[in-house]
């Protein structure tokens, strides 16, 4: 059975903030060295699927100079598969921004049957996980599918986060609701799909004709299948698997990384995450630096009397003398100087922390209040950025209305446009 692979790659992800301020959140950087959209694409080759279209739209440009030709992942075939990046466009019929999930799927149909496959594979682009596609596939072939969704258990106190699936004794879905305030189970959906192409096509086309439709999978294809009396399946998945959509799952699963044994094993050489490294120096740790429970990547600099507790830094991050990092995600080539204090925070790539500053605080809960700095932003010498603050992105010190930035406080910079 021939599988095409499609990757919605195109959400905002506002919940995640300052953090898709400039990039789509399956670009979003995770891991140290990774993205987001790392783990389905290496799930993709680990499970020999090599067929693989992604959808994008909202700010592309990071998503698409990384994936480039698909080379870190061994996409980048012609006539045997590989990776394709596919945009919205205007042409002589309807088409527009996508409206849904299941509009960006139809809106592309043309180019997903041109492979003529047997089944289609479609997956969220903003997921941690590690999925064999290979079982998912003969499952859905063992129960004659038209439909299968891979499905999973959540804690029920999180359950409407996510669209909830009812299953009969033989994993038959018999009801879906789509992010409901009082979850009826904690089976909840993972934005797995896998379809007979014949289905889908047939589903689609019917919602493009529906006016009333959202045309999005969770909120229109699926429960209208499923209350058609469709073959469709749940394919129970126990593993772990984060939805990364808002600040607090994206620190928390970071913060997974580092148990031990780790929760999501990055070591497994049997089951590789493959990304586009950067070409950085090894990682310098001074003579008295201090670095425990940590994930440093490449090109890092630690220095001496520095203290790194429980973090994850991505490439050239560098912690200055006395520097104290706890708790926290530095992006690549941000810089913590002498004297700072960063706890429970997430810094963008090349944020620069003066002297003394301090952001966050270890009594606050990062599930409440995690403070945040935007890409190219600079807290200035002594300044104290308090749990709950925003920086937004190319902030200077010269916009900052004091040495204080209150909790809760969304800061940005004054310049115009034009001036960044």
């Amino acid at each position: 059975m021939k599988t095409r692979v499609v990757i919605l790659a195109g959400g905002e992800g506002s919940r995640l903030g300052i953090l898709t301020a400039k990039r789509t959140k399956p670009a979003v950087p995770f891991g140290g060295k990774y993205r987001i959209i790392d783990f389905a694409l290496s799930n993709c080759i680990n499970s020999e699927l090599v067929d693989v279209m992604i959808l994008a739209q909202y700010r592309p440009h990071s998503l698409i100079e990384h994936i480039g030709a698909g080379a870190p992942w061994d996409l980048n075939r012609d006539f045997t598969g590989g990776v394709r990046i596919y945009t919205p466009y205007k042409a002589r019929g309807a088409s527009d921004w996508y409206t849904g999930t299941a509009d960006a799927v139809q809106q592309n149909f043309t180019f997903i049957k041109s492979t003529k496959p047997d089944l289609v594979l479609i997956l969220s682009g903003d997921h941690i996980y590690k999925m064999d596609y290979r079982r998912l596939i003969a499952y859905h072939l063992e129960h004659e599918a038209d439909l299968t969704m891979g499905t999973i258990r959540v804690p029920l106190a999180e359950a409407s986060r996510f669209g909830i699936v009812g299953v009969d004794e033989n994993c038959r879905v018999t009801h879906f609701v789509e992010k409901p305030a009082e979850p009826p189970s904690d089976l909840a959906n993972m934005g797995v799909y896998l379809f007979n192409l014949e289905m889908l096509s047939h589903a689609l086309w019917e919602d493009r004709h529906n006016p009333g439709s959202s045309h999005d999978f969770g909120k229109d294809i699926l429960p209208r299948l499923i209350g058609e009396g469709g073959r469709v399946f749940a394919y129970p998945y126990e593993e772990y698997w984060m939805d990364v959509g808002t600040i607090a799952s994206y620190w928390q699963a970071h913060m997974d990384l580092l148990e031990y044994p780790p929760r999501l094993n990055l070591n497994d050489r049997g089951w590789v995450i493959h990304t586009r490294t950067e070409e950085r120096p090894p990682t310098r740790l001074a003579a008295g630096a201090l670095v425990s429970d940590s994930l440093v990547s490449d090109g890092c600099i630690i220095h001496s009397e520095a203290l790194v507790e429980r973090s994850i830094l991505s490439p050239g991050v560098v912690v200055e003398p006395g520097a104290v990092v706890r708790e926290s995600i530095l992006l690549t080539d941000a810089v913590v100087e002498s004297g700072a204090v960063v706890e429970r925070a997430v810094l963008d790539k090349r944020v620069r922390v003066g002297s003394n500053a301090r952001v966050g605080d270890m009594s606050v809960s990062p599930a409440e209040r995690m403070p945040m700095v935007g890409k190219n932003s600079i807290i200035p010498a002594g300044c104290t950025v308090e749990p709950g603050a925003v920086i937004a992105t190319d902030v200077l010190p010269e916009d900052y209305p004091g040495p204080l930035v209150n909790k809760d406080t969304y800061l940005e910079t004054r310049r115009l446009p034009h001036e960044l």
